[in-house]
């Protein structure tokens, strides 16, 4: 006989997640589904193009070579939304030699850091991302696939950029206010077990 899976979130249909990780993400303000829907939409997108393309070019040996437009600006934007969530969940790049040692307070310091300078990086592309976008709209600049105005794409950078900045702002709040890291988990582990045999 086989025996029932236990219960709570599992990594596959078979092997539920071991304490230490965690099932959920952290609470933020603005919904982290937000970068999720769009990462959905802008990926279905992106495979309805390609797909309308194959099927244009097998039936009739031409091609929409104008949505190659399309297609560049959201890959750009599916880079930037998914590094919006990124930082959100706090994913990005990291050594974890130096991020994942030391005392809690080093850790501290360094996640807190670390998303400072994310937010400051993006906030400086995103002021500097603006005189673009006013030179495209000033100037009267268009696409060169289907002569659309230029500042249609370009006033997307500087808006997702301060997003990416607001999120970062958010994760260096939260890490200023975590207590528990991974290090600290076995230790935390052995006062429960010896409050527990106190008790017996």
């Amino acid at each position: 006989m086989t025996t029932p899976p236990e219960s709570g979130p599992t990594l596959d249909a078979a092997s539920p997640i071991p304490p230490d990780i965690e099932a959920a993400d952290e609470p933020t303000k603005a919904p982290l589904a937000i970068e999720d829907w769009l990462t959905v939409i802008i990926m279905g997108a992106l495979a309805l193009i390609t797909f309308a393309n194959v099927l244009v070019r097998y039936f009739t040996d031409s091609s929409f070579a104008w949505t190659e437009e399309f297609s560049v600006f959201l890959m750009i934007m599916l880079a930037l939304v998914a590094g919006s969530a990124a930082v959100a969940r706090d994913r990005h790049i990291r050594i974890e030699y130096f991020s994942e040692s030391g005392s809690m307070a080093r850790r501290k310091r360094l996640a807190q850091f670390g998303a400072l300078m994310i937010a400051i990086l993006f906030t400086l592309i995103g002021a500097l991302s603006i005189r673009m976008v006013w030179d495209d709209y000033r100037f009267e600049e268009t696409t060169p696939g289907i002569g659309l105005p230029a500042w249609w794409y370009s006033i997307w950078l500087p808006i997702v950029s301060f997003a990416i900045a607001l999120r970062a702002v958010g994760l260096m709040v939260r890490r200023g206010r975590k207590t528990n890291y991974k290090s600290d988990a076995p230790a935390a582990t052995g006062k429960k077990n010896d409050g527990k045999g106190d008790a017996k």
